[in-house]
């Protein structure tokens, strides 16, 4: 089957830190950027971060630039966003992409 596996996310208090991993299942993740978005309830989706296929191009959401890590291995079809310093505006679900693929929403809650 083919599809994007997403793992991570949770409860954490202001100021913590949590990791988000999307691996790939039945594809390789090699050739493409790869995404992470969020998007609360009733609010249109927000491109977190992105990293293209050799890692060396890296941009963020001026939210949570320099707050958050996103990273790749391509020989793992692996991808991960480090969010550090988390803050309760970055309470939300989020997603990765890759193409036209998604994996499955993750809940962050940052909450004291």
């Amino acid at each position: 089957q083919l599809q994007l596996v997403a793992s991570g996310g949770g409860l954490v208090q202001p100021g913590g830190s949590l990791r988000l991993s999307c691996i790939s299942s039945g594809f390789t993740l090699d050739y493409y950027a790869i995404f992470w978005f969020r998007q609360a309830p009733g609010k249109e989706r927000e491109g977190v971060a992105c990293i293209e296929s050799r890692g060396d191009n890296i941009d963020y959401v001026d939210s949570v630039r320099g707050r958050f890590t996103i990273s790749r291995d391509n020989a793992k079809n692996r991808v991960d966003l480090q969010m550090d310093d988390l803050k309760p505006e970055d309470t939300t679900v989020y997603y990765c992409s890759y193409r036209n693929y998604w994996g499955q929403g993750i809940q962050v809650t940052v909450s004291s």
